[in-house]
């Protein structure tokens, strides 16, 4: 705080001033601010550099049992069954075992698959159901997705490798509920909308 000492009617005054403690205070914040933004700065950073360390092996890095309950909602209703996956390693070099189980005790369903490297570089790979049945995969990072049309549906699959867990996802849609429109220009471009009808969901714990 600074103080101004004036001669009024013959005597002096006291006069405090206000601009100087407020400039004061401004310069601090600025300071404090400009230190706040260098430690974000570096620990954004500093996190950039450990997740490029941390690179993704897959599938290596996933191999593993995953066990849990699939969720389906469908336009029938709900319902939900247990659910394992298995991604294991075997003696081929770029082949995997591939194992969906579905159900328990008289219901449960195996259905073991094949897993096939084509390029580990681009991420493509195929899913072999080992009855002619082939289906392309692309895996990015530690995400897989397939896209596949069976017997009038078309199938999306999402299945994403977490830190002790997978969430696995499959999307529904039949080709004959799909609707076809038209922009309302010279240009005419068509879209074929599919709509959704099931979702299935399963959250599988590594085991």
């Amino acid at each position: 705080m600074s103080t101004n000492i004036a001669k009024e009617n013959g005597e002096f005054q006291i006069k405090v001033g206000i601009f100087q403690p407020l400039f004061f205070f401004n310069k601090l914040n600025q300071l404090t601010m400009k230190f706040l933004f260098s430690i974000i700065f570096c620990l954004f950073f500093s996190a950039s550099a450990i997740s490029q360390d941390k690179s993704i092996d897959f599938p290596d890095d996933f191999f593993g049992i995953y066990k849990g309950n699939l969720h389906i909602s469908s336009e029938k209703g709900n319902q939900n069954i247990p659910m394992e996956f298995h991604l294991l390693a075997t003696d081929s070099v770029g082949t995997y075992a591939y194992t969906l189980v579905y159900g328990e005790g008289e219901t449960k369903q195996v259905r073991r698959y094949t897993f096939i490297e084509k390029s580990k570089e681009k991420g493509t790979y195929v899913v072999d159901e080992n009855n002619g049945i082939l289906m392309d995969t692309k895996v990015i990072d530690n995400k897989m997705y397939t896209l596949f049309e069976v017997q009038g549906n078309l199938l999306t699959t999402f299945i994403t490798f977490e830190s002790g867990y997978l969430d696995f996802e499959i999307i529904f849609s039949p080709t004959s509920k799909q609707t076809t429109t038209y922009t309302e220009n010279e240009e005419k471009i068509e879209v074929i909308s599919h709509p959704i009808t099931t979702v299935q969901r399963a959250v599988l714990q590594k085991q």
